[in-house]
């Protein structure tokens, strides 16, 4: 069972990381959501903070709230993107905020439920 979860967790998590931001970009970006698509693909090298880690990745350990580019502050600033920036800035601000809303669930969403 254990097993099981684990690959579905992974899937989750890799499928909103690099499929979802798809629906993202040609739902609200569609004149440009090719453009908007590479661009929140791009937003993953926000995980290179995660190098600054020891270990690298530990699967007991959020993300957000850790990793400096994870931190609270910087989702606030992410939010505040979406909110007041426009065009390619936004789908930037956007594809952060969806970022830490992945990290976020993949944590404490799967934490839930093998609790459970």
């Amino acid at each position: 069972m254990m097993e099981y979860l684990y690959w579905l967790r992974s899937s989750v998590h890799y499928f909103l990381h690099f499929v979802f931001p798809f629906f993202l970009a040609i739902t609200f970006f569609k004149p440009f959501w090719r453009k908007a698509y590479l661009i929140m693909i791009a937003t993953m090298l926000v995980d290179l903070d995660h190098l600054l880690a020891n270990p690298v990745f530990d699967p007991d350990r959020s993300s957000v709230g850790f990793h400096i580019l994870h931190s609270y502050p910087m989702v606030a600033v992410y939010f505040l993107g979406v909110v007041f920036l426009k065009g390619v800035y936004r789908v930037f601000a956007v594809g952060l905020l969806f970022h830490m809303f992945t990290d976020f669930q993949d944590y404490h969403l799967w934490k839930l439920i093998q609790d459970f």
